[in-house]
């Protein structure tokens, strides 16, 4: 109750929200989404009568499209559990507690973390030059690609790296794309996902159980070989480089970019100079722009650019951008993702 009671007046003063109901436990909740078809629903953890797992379920199923912001904790069991609640159907989270371990509960931090979770599923289209891909002509049965001009000529150089920056949305988004991905592979995938240290740990384990690829953390100087998918750990940007006639990971706490740590263009940057035009870069769901201006970089060196479609992402703020500049070779739904990747190789 006393949280519920700070986050309905978190979200009272925020003029732009309106607080539509208040529900004392999971079960409660579904009978109020049924009725009142909320655009966003905040939803702990831990509750009485039914936990925040299976009321993911039930709300969903109730009403599909609401977004579902899990408040979570700083810690093992929290991130367990959150990344389990984001890989059946929730759309993001918010850290209830401080980083230092404090009991205090960080109230400034959590407005601002909870408003700008909000809002970002809402988000007020920013100028950009229009895209100057044309749109191929719907088949039956599949679903429309965008395709890039130089797309033909791009596809024959030899591809030896998958590169894949994601944020809000992603460990659902990841968890279509990885495990589609065969064992023989011809080329590593490195993943950077926005998200907090221990949590990528946890994302990395989750993934590894139900995918033919073996999918870890990186650690520094980790190989980075065929049939093998490295996530960035949270708090460390990650940058891949070549040492001895190999290819292997280093890590570092450099400055953020975009405001992250992990970097999506820090890691594209590293994977122009070691790859090149042998690239495969996809920019998946996510807020922001990172990705934006390395892209721009591995374009011009003949990589192929993939971006998730507007439709399929929770989020269409980082593909968006990729999109919408012309960047993107292919813009295409989640499920096509795996198989435009595939195609390279």
């Amino acid at each position: 109750m006393f949280i519920r009671n700070i986050v309905g007046r978190i979200f009272r003063e925020e003029p732009t929200i309106e607080v539509v109901g208040s529900a004392v436990d999971g079960l409660d909740a579904i009978g109020k989404v049924s009725d009142l078809k909320p655009d966003v629903v905040t939803l702990d953890v831990e509750m009485p009568r039914m936990t925040g797992l299976e009321a993911i379920r039930k709300i969903r199923a109730a009403w599909p499209p609401v977004k579902i912001v899990m408040l979570s904790t700083l810690t093992e069991a929290g991130a367990r559990v959150t990344i389990d609640a984001l890989l059946n159907g929730a759309n993001d989270y918010v850290s209830k507690t401080n980083p230092d371990g404090s009991h205090e509960l960080p109230i400034p931090r959590l407005k601002h973390d909870l408003i700008t979770k909000i809002l970002q599923f809402f988000p007020t289209r920013a100028a950009v030059p229009p895209p100057v891909a044309p749109v191929a002509k719907p088949v039956a049965g599949l679903v429309p690609v965008t395709l890039h001009p130089a797309t033909a000529l791009r596809a024959t150089k030899r591809r030896r790296v998958v590169a894949i920056g994601v944020s809000t949305g992603g460990p659902s988004a990841l968890s279509e794309v990885i495990p589609a991905l065969p064992a023989n592979l011809p080329a590593p995938v490195l993943i950077v996902q926005h998200m907090p240290a221990m949590f990528t740990r946890i994302l990395a384990e989750r993934l590894n159980a139900v995918c033919p690829l073996h999918v870890c953390e990186a650690a520094e100087n980790t190989p980075v070989e065929p049939g093998s998918v490295l996530i960035a750990p949270g708090d460390f940007h990650m940058r891949v480089t070549r040492r001895g006639g190999r290819e292997c990971i280093t890590l570092d706490k450099s400055a953020p970019e975009n405001s992250c740590r992990p970097a999506v263009d820090v890691l594209f940057r590293s994977v122009n100079e070691v790859y090149g035009g042998g690239s495969v870069a996809v920019v998946l769901t996510g807020m922001g722009q990172d990705g934006y201006h390395a892209a721009q970089v591995l374009k011009a060196s003949g990589a192929y650019v993939i971006a998730q479609d507007e439709a399929s992402s929770v989020v269409w703020g980082m593909p968006g951008m990729i999109a919408r500049t012309g960047l993107a070779d292919a813009v295409v739904d989640l499920k096509l993702v795996a198989r435009e990747i595939l195609r390279q190789f």
